[in-house]
């Protein structure tokens, strides 16, 4: 359960955290000026799908209420941050690695919207349910099991008693 908080909180630090580290650590391990400046944009569309990411994740209410991630979810996740640090430390083989890392951003993106999708079609069905359970009609007739209850002794004033008239009576 530690290791799925930590990543609750972890995924909205990343949004800024790994861009930023993207800008930083190219130039640092051998990143030319052009390449920086792609980076740079890069980084910022990067940003961009880690929120939408992130944001798809918090959207599962059991995750709001537990404060934490499913383990699928930090399976994903650390496998896609993990590729984003390794493209900062080496930009000489980071073509290989960026395609790794688009590939693992779009599995994230369908996993965590296939997860939220089946969370919100759980909830769905269980207030379904709930709903089929409420609205199953009474029984028709007096509990017989009351001594104080039969069909003769209910009077058309009495509120539990419904009158329905199958033809209209002629005046």
């Amino acid at each position: 359960m530690i290791i799925r908080r930590a990543f609750f909180f972890w995924q909205f630090i990343a949004v800024l955290a790994l861009p930023l580290w993207l800008v930083v650590g190219w130039p640092i391990f051998g990143g030319g000026g052009w390449q920086v400046f792609g980076v740079f944009l890069g980084a910022v569309g990067l940003g961009v799908g880690l929120l939408i990411v992130s944001l798809l994740v918090y959207a599962r209410k059991e995750v709001r209420t537990d404060r934490a991630v499913s383990w699928l979810d930090v399976g994903v996740l650390s496998l896609w941050h993990a590729t984003i640090i390794a493209v900062g430390f080496y930009p000489s083989s980071a073509s290989w690695l960026a395609t790794v890392m688009v590939v693992l951003g779009l599995a994230a993106l369908w996993c965590a919207l296939g997860e939220l999708v089946t969370a919100a079609r759980k909830r769905m069905q269980s207030m379904m349910t709930l709903i089929e359970q409420t609205a199953q009609p009474r029984a028709a007739f007096p509990d017989s099991s009351r001594p104080d209850s039969s069909r003769h002794d209910a009077s058309p004033n009495d509120p539990s008693v419904i009158i329905v008239q199958e033809k209209p009576t002629e005046p």
